[in-house]
């Protein structure tokens, strides 16, 4: 009886400690990553020549991140999760109209993506949030689709991720302050 106490203790302990251990990406992993894809964010930019400013026809969803600003930490973690796939999505699609590098590009897929991995082991179930979807969702057919996936369409998405992965650390920094 002792025994399986006291293996259902350490098994308990070892899941525990596990977990904490693939959140420790969070503090030491995540702010240095999105600092790398920002930088290649603003590379792109200053390789981005002669290009004429485009109205945004889609709204930034402030709403989104205000509501889970208030959430569980295991929200933020899903909605940080979803921001970042969300942005990868975006940047697979068709580029070439880009003044970008395809190493600029892949780059900042790669660690994008690497963040979204390991803060997804973080959360233990990953609900997507509908209106950040959609939202993502209307940027790739408003801007990209209907501008024929042009150089200006492009530089709406750059902006546009940076904006997110801007938000995406400061919802991070949060957790840090929560913990």
């Amino acid at each position: 009886m002792i025994s399986r106490v006291f293996f259902a203790c350490l098994f308990l302990g070892l899941v525990t400690a596990g977990s904490s251990l693939s959140c420790r990406w969070m503090d030491h992993k995540f702010k240095q990553h999105n600092e790398e894809t920002l930088n290649l964010l603003d590379t792109m930019a200053n390789n981005s020549t002669n290009i004429t400013e485009v109205e945004v026809t889609v709204a930034f969803p402030n709403h989104l991140y205000h509501q889970v600003s208030k959430s569980s930490v295991e929200d933020k973690l899903a909605f940080t999760v979803q921001i970042l796939e969300e942005v990868a999505a975006l940047f697979e699609e068709d580029h070439s109209s880009a003044s970008w590098e395809d190493s600029t590009v892949r780059n900042l897929l790669n660690i994008v993506n690497k963040q979204a991995e390991e803060l997804h082991s973080c959360v233990s179930s990953l609900s997507k949030t509908t209106k950040l979807h959609m939202y993502f969702k209307r940027l790739s057919h408003h801007i990209l689709k209907e501008m024929d996936h042009s150089a200006e369409a492009w530089e709406v998405i750059r902006k546009e991720a940076k904006a997110h992965l801007m938000r995406a650390e400061q919802l991070a920094s949060s957790l840090h302050t929560a913990n």
